[in-house]
């Protein structure tokens, strides 16, 4: 990639999504869960008190699944909250058509994901496909969400990224909760997305990472989307850090601190639809906040790389669940 290399060279070079799914595939439930629960514990570190988790890197029936469990797991052993996202639509398996992929997710994989739901051995919130040139197009992408969103998943999807494949307009017309990168959104798109009330979730480190224009943040913003900032953190983007995406949202996608920080906090929690219990301080929410040794709250996102002296106290439902020894002895100045 640094030597310039494309993401979609990569990708159809059999790296990428279809390495990390290699492995996958041969680690064990336990083995998964060890690293989502180290990673979620950084995460918290950070400042997160509330993370999406995707499946995606199974693509076969079983390996979602075990994705999925592993999830399920960690969403009773840690403190952080976990919103859990279905992308078995994540990429085409190796041996598949689109076509052919997209009928085994509708066939099989949704109804099993609906038997587990029903029996409460799974709580899946979230349904989410690529959306993308030589991945799943339009046709394909529609169908797979619309299956999803019949057995009460929201609509929560990769699009319009490396390519403009009018998946805002898809996506508002679906009636999606969000979708993710938007670099290459029309204007119609963000048009129709202002209209639906679908969060646009901007990731400033995948553009960073991929050298990507940047996602029109500002356009977004003035034409009314709700802008929510996400870390995507995967093997391609390894970000634990949300005040550090909130600086890259400040830097390179021109919004301003106050904006970064509404789309962090309660427009990505509308992105999950949680912004009823969480996202912002008021009577009747969860009581998650941070405690910060500084004394402005601007400087959590002006200090970037910095959070880690910065973070005093991370409480979620009332509760100190990390204090940070090291602000004892630091200053923020």
């Amino acid at each position: 990639k640094l030597a310039g290399a494309s993401y979609m060279e990569i990708h159809q070079a059999g790296g990428g999504i279809h390495f990390t799914v290699e492995h996958t595939r041969k680690a064990t439930e336990d083995e998964l869960l060890a690293g989502l629960q180290q990673r979620l514990g950084r995460m918290l570190r950070a400042g997160s008190t509330l993370v999406e988790c995707k499946s995606g890197y199974g693509l076969d029936l079983d390996t979602e699944l075990k994705m999925l469990r592993a999830i399920e797991r960690a969403r009773k052993s840690v403190d952080i909250g976990i919103s859990s996202t279905y992308c078995g639509a994540h990429a085409v398996p190796k041996g598949k058509t689109a076509t052919e992929a997209t009928d085994d997710i509708i066939n099989n994989h949704l109804p099993k994901l609906k038997e587990l739901k029903l029996s409460g051995e799974i709580h899946v919130n979230n349904i989410d496909v690529f959306c993308e040139k030589g991945v799943f197009d339009l046709e394909s992408t529609r169908r797979i969400l619309q299956a999803g969103k019949d057995m009460g998943l929201q609509i929560n999807f990769h699009g319009d990224e490396l390519h403009p494949m009018k998946s805002a307009e898809l996506g508002a017309e679906l009636g999606a909760r969000a979708i993710s990168h938007l670099e290459e959104v029309s204007d119609e798109g963000i048009v129709a997305m202002a209209r639906a009330k679908c969060a646009a979730v901007l990731l400033p480190t995948t553009a960073y990472m991929l050298r990507l224009k940047q996602p029109q943040a500002r356009k977004m913003l003035e034409e009314g989307v709700i802008v929510a900032l996400g870390s995507d953190f995967n093997p391609n983007a390894y970000c634990f850090s949300m005040p550090m995406v909130m600086h890259l949202a400040c830097v390179n996608m021109k919004m301003s601190m106050n904006e970064a920080l509404a789309a962090a906090t309660i427009n990505a929690a509308y992105a999950l639809g949680k912004s009823d219990t969480h996202g912002s301080l008021e009577v009747g929410k969860q009581g998650d906040l941070l405690i910060i040794n500084s004394s402005r709250w601007e400087h959590l996102i002006y200090q970037f790389g910095g959070h880690e002296a910065l973070i005093n106290y991370v409480i979620v439902k009332g509760k100190v669940i990390y204090e940070n020894e090291r602000c004892e002895t630091m200053s923020s100045y």
